[in-house]
């Protein structure tokens, strides 16, 4: 292995730790890292190291600790097909046995209620399309429906041993929450019926609850509600431009930690109940913080991730006002002296939109290729955090852009929304008149832009090479989709109908997606493009791939493809990271350095 490839692998094998959960009732928590190649669970032991708190077979998605702290559940897929199935252990971590398995469907975990007695969760047992919420009791292991729905739903957590919070999306953003009483199956809605909003997070503490929600406003705001009207939402804490995007309550209900996105960088909060008033934490550095989890009345935990750190947990005091990092996992002594911070910049595309972008260049110069990387979701966000990819792309001397195109998620509901349905091509635009903007401001080198972007983010570099296929020189479509109409027909039953809000209906829309398919528009790429997939993808079906790289072969067109057999949506297996990443920087190290005077 050469030098140049022990850096590569040195930037891919950077571990890091994220979500931390309290176990309640010992002053401990437990958080997931890849520290042996796939996400498992972890401690820290006496010694602040970290040790493997549960082995298990496959990738841990999610982890819920019992109220009492002696038994936890993991959420364990197969393959990357996102189909958890859930497995219970007790306080040592050791021997988890099988609690809820049907191997064929998915199970989304409500968690535990307030006795530690139940545990709720969701599955499409009934119908591939259709979710029902069950409680299922850890000791007999008898399991009730409580909620029957005709589409997808998710159980949000407890009120108490009786109330559950019951998520269904109502279109791919907005979203109902229901308290549902599991003894007589009756439901109380959550704020106005009569409004379509965006709205998570529901709290209870002191006979108040609390909610982020965009009702009535552009952007997620804190309210208040009461047990006894929860369809009236009041008003407690808002930032016209920006969204609040979680909550967490001190077990006293005396504090409610906060996380503010300001273009893509978190700002962590406080806010009071009592008193009315919050306090913003200056102390941090620009990243991304989530998964907050109590650890009692005055401190609780969070992630932090950011451009140079790949992530770890970290511990705030509410009376001490104090920051202590508690892992120092997301660390490299090899390559984290290359890593860089990007700078935040805007530009006004075609419309006179502002679209803000973040920028990676090393070492300032100019007259460089440069490479766009566009998120997915697509109601995503690109945000200031690690990505190992991207570093090395700027350590091999690349710019990097990686823009927050019209239709992403952190801007507000109007800017949400500017890509919906027809208006798909206008995010397409956006694109186009960022690879001008770089050459403008940033005097990058104009026939020699890349493109790269992963599931929508794929879909939107296919259609760049299609739609403008003068402006780039290379493009990396991962696990993205050739024909919003064929994926919609393909994907899962459930998510469809959810995909149709944003992307349009099969009904109405059939003609805009054939003539607006990368598809159907193949004989326009003259660039070079590669393509991965996982053949276990529940989303975005192998076949979206294999379709495209076919028909490009046909035109004699260059074009790779590397099918991961056991991945899914998500590349998470080190070899195959290492594969996927080598492969996405030698080709664009092959076209976008040919001819340049290095």
């Amino acid at each position: 292995m050469s030098d140049e490839e022990k850096v590569l692998l040195d930037f891919l094998k950077v571990n890091s730790a994220y979500e931390a959960k309290v176990i309640p009732g010992t002053g401990t928590f437990t958080f997931l890292s890849k520290l042996t190649g796939i996400p498992q669970v972890w401690k820290l032991d006496s010694n602040g190291e970290p040790v493997q708190f549960i082995e298990t077979h496959d990738r841990v998605l999610s982890v819920y600790h019992s109220p009492t702290g002696d038994r936890t559940v993991v959420g364990i897929d197969s393959k990357g097909n996102e189909k958890q199935q859930l497995y219970i252990v007790g306080p040592t971590g050791k021997d988890p046995e099988v609690l809820v398995e049907s191997k064929d469907h998915f199970h989304y975990v409500g968690g535990w209620s307030k006795d530690g007695r139940y545990l709720s969760y969701s599955s499409n047992r009934r119908h591939p399309g259709q979710f029902d919420v069950f409680i299922i009791d850890v000791e007999t292991r008898e399991v009730e429906q409580v909620f029957t729905h005709d589409a997808n739903c998710t159980p949000l957590g407890w009120l108490d041993n009786e109330f559950l919070f019951v998520s269904m999306m109502e279109t791919n953003i907005d979203r109902i929450i229901y308290l549902v009483n599991t003894r007589t199956k009756e439901k109380v809605r959550l704020g106005n019926e009569d409004v379509l909003a965006r709205m998570n997070s529901p709290r209870v503490g002191n006979d108040e609850g609390y909610v982020l929600t965009d009702t009535n406003e552009d952007t997620l705001h804190l309210c208040k509600f009461t047990l006894d009207n929860p369809g009236h939402l009041e008003k407690l804490l808002h930032w016209e431009k920006w969204d609040m995007e979680e909550i967490a309550l001190s077990p006293d209900g005396d504090s409610l930690s906060f996380t503010l996105n300001e273009g893509g960088i978190t700002r962590l909060g406080i806010y009071y109940p009592k008193t009315q008033t919050y306090e913003l934490i200056d102390s941090l550095p620009d990243g991304v913080i989530g998964s907050m989890s109590w650890l009692a009345n005055d401190s609780f935990l969070f992630t932090m991730k950011t451009p140079t750190n790949p992530g770890d947990i970290w511990k705030y005091t509410v009376s001490t006002k104090k920051v202590e990092r508690q892992t120092f996992i997301g660390q490299s002594e090899t390559v984290g002296d290359y890593w860089r911070e990007p700078e935040l910049y805007s530009y006004k595309s075609f419309d006179g939109l502002e679209v803000p972008y973040f920028f990676y260049n090393q070492d300032g110069d100019q007259s460089k290729p440069a490479v766009i990387y566009v998120h997915g979701g697509p109601e995503a966000q690109s945000r200031a955090e690690y990505n190992p990819v991207l570093q090395y792309l700027v350590y091999k001397g690349f710019a990097v852009a990686v823009p927050n195109i019209r239709g992403s998620n952190g801007y507000g509901r109007t800017f949400l929304k500017l890509d919906d349905a027809d208006k798909r091509l206008d995010a397409v635009a956006d694109l186009a008149s960022l690879a001008g903007a770089l050459v403008d401001a940033h005097q990058v080198v104009p026939d020699k832009i890349g493109i790269m972007g992963r599931s929508y983010g794929g879909f939107m570099v296919l259609s760049a090479l299609t739609q403008y296929p003068d402006l780039w020189a290379a493009g990396v479509d991962i696990v993205g989709m050739s024909n919003l109409k064929t994926f919609l027909t393909n994907t899962g039953v459930w998510r469809r109908y959810l995909r149709e809000y944003e992307y349009g209906t099969l009904t109405e829309h059939s003609d805009f997606f054939e003539e607006t398919a990368p598809i159907n528009l193949t004989h326009k790429i003259t660039a070079p493009l590669l393509v991965f997939h996982g053949r276990n993808d529940s989303r975005v079906p192998v076949s979206e791939a294999e379709q495209i790289v076919a028909d490009l072969k046909k035109l004699d067109r260059e074009v790779e493809m590397v099918i991961f057999e056991d991945e899914g949506h998500q590349t998470e297996k080190i070899e195959n990271h290492i594969t996927m990443h080598t492969k996405t920087v030698e080709f664009f190290e092959r076209y976008l350095y040919a001819g340049l005077k290095v």
